[in-house]
């Protein structure tokens, strides 16, 4: 995904205002692979491409633009309201920052006639105008990916059929997100832990296409109705470019490795504290304090933005926003604290033993995690009995 400024796509839409594409010109649907660089570039890239050398255009039309420059870009990336853009820019540009990053390129040659290439360029050239490029962002369903299966249905309607009998499996978004996140584990501990339960919801072959690799797919066996009769909608496919195999280790400080550590460290902490009979106070301090920040957070991107991929978050059944009340009284012991670990104690008890039925799938590494809470709370609610 490039920036791109808004003047340089008023310029190419003005350049492109009124062409009419020769015999020769072809339009592609363009996949780009991953990179195990980035987690923003984890998942691949989608777009069109026309190409027409008589009108000597070689355009790439990217529906993955934003402008950081943009007023309040962070604040309005924060509360869900993304604008992405329509980018138009030249082809070979596009091509060769994906070459440099190692990053294969497919490019799938559509089936259609000199009318239907005019009418998908003609539509292409409209959306990319100032007043018409901005979109609002969305995950799952309205991405960069997702536009270009929704625009070749804006254009043909029910003459374009995406068959999705090829898929066999009932993945759900997050499934299918973990698969290209193997090689980000902390990108994938944070994306699972921000989104709540509508990403588990199982997807449906068209829904697949959130994700470049199956618009590819989705288009390689999809058709369009010419003279009565269903055409292959793709012509021919290119292999541009083939991304060369890249080395990746196991990393050291994964979040599995980090946070069964972190266990120790409470288990050894907490045997100290039970021989001693004397709470660690800074050490609960400084944990309860963080779980109760991130709790506090997740309820915000539920309640508070219109990221809807973050509603009805489970965890927030670990990330519980009431710690940071809670720690707040550690100085001054009000009774109602002891009772309060313990119901904390019992509830990631509950929630470790449940762990692989609950509707959420929550992140596998953050169980020593939820369980140095667990056992945290049980020391807090048994040291500060009277009488211990």
């Amino acid at each position: 995904m490039k920036k791109i400024t808004v003047l340089f796509l008023l310029i190419a839409s003005l350049c492109q205002a009124q062409v009419r594409l020769s015999e020769h010109a072809e339009i592609s649907v363009v996949t780009c692979g991953p990179s195990i660089e980035e987690v923003y570039s984890a998942f691949g890239h989608s777009a069109f491409r026309v190409y027409d050398p008589v009108n000597r255009i070689d355009y790439v039309y990217n529906y993955g633009v934003f402008d950081f420059d943009k007023p309040n870009f962070y604040l309005n990336f924060a509360r869900g309201e993304n604008l992405y853009q329509l980018g138009v820019y030249d082809y070979r540009r596009f091509e060769y920052s994906y070459i440099l990053e190692n990053r294969y390129i497919h490019q799938q040659l559509l089936n259609l006639d000199g009318e239907e290439k005019q009418k998908l360029f003609d539509f292409l050239q409209w959306n990319a105008l100032p007043e018409n490029m901005e979109y609002l962002y969305d995950y799952f369903y309205d991405n960069c990916a997702t536009k270009i299966p929704e625009v070749v249905l804006e254009v043909f309607g029910e003459a374009v059929d995406f068959d999705g009998s090829y898929i066999k499996t009932d993945y759900t978004f997050r499934e299918l997100t973990d698969f290209y996140l193997r090689v980000h584990p902390w990108g994938d501990l944070g994306i699972d832990v921000g989104l709540g339960l509508p990403t588990d919801k199982v997807a449906t072959p068209y829904e697949y296409m959130f994700l470049p690799e199956y618009v590819e797919s989705g288009f390689a066996h999809a058709k369009i109705l010419h003279d009565g009769v269903n055409e292959p909608l793709v012509r021919e496919t290119t292999v541009i470019y083939e991304s060369k195999p890249e080395d990746y280790s196991f990393p050291l400080f994964h979040p599995l490795v980090l946070f069964f550590l972190f266990l120790l460290l409470t288990l050894f902490i907490s045997y100290r504290d039970t021989r001693r009979k004397r709470l660690s106070m800074r050490f609960d301090a400084g944990l309860f304090a963080f779980t109760g920040i991130t709790g506090t957070l997740l309820l915000l991107l539920w309640l508070a933005t219109t990221h809807h991929a973050s509603a009805k978050n489970f965890n927030l059944l670990w990330a519980l926003p009431t710690h940071v009340v809670a720690v707040t009284a550690f100085t001054r012991h009000p009774r109602w604290l002891e009772k309060y670990f313990l119901v904390v104690a019992i509830l990631m008890t509950l929630l470790v033993v449940s762990w692989p039925v609950l509707p959420q799938k929550l992140h596998y590494s953050l169980i020593p995690f939820v369980a140095s809470l667990g056992i945290r709370a049980y020391l807090q609610y048994r040291l500060r009995k009277p009488g211990t």
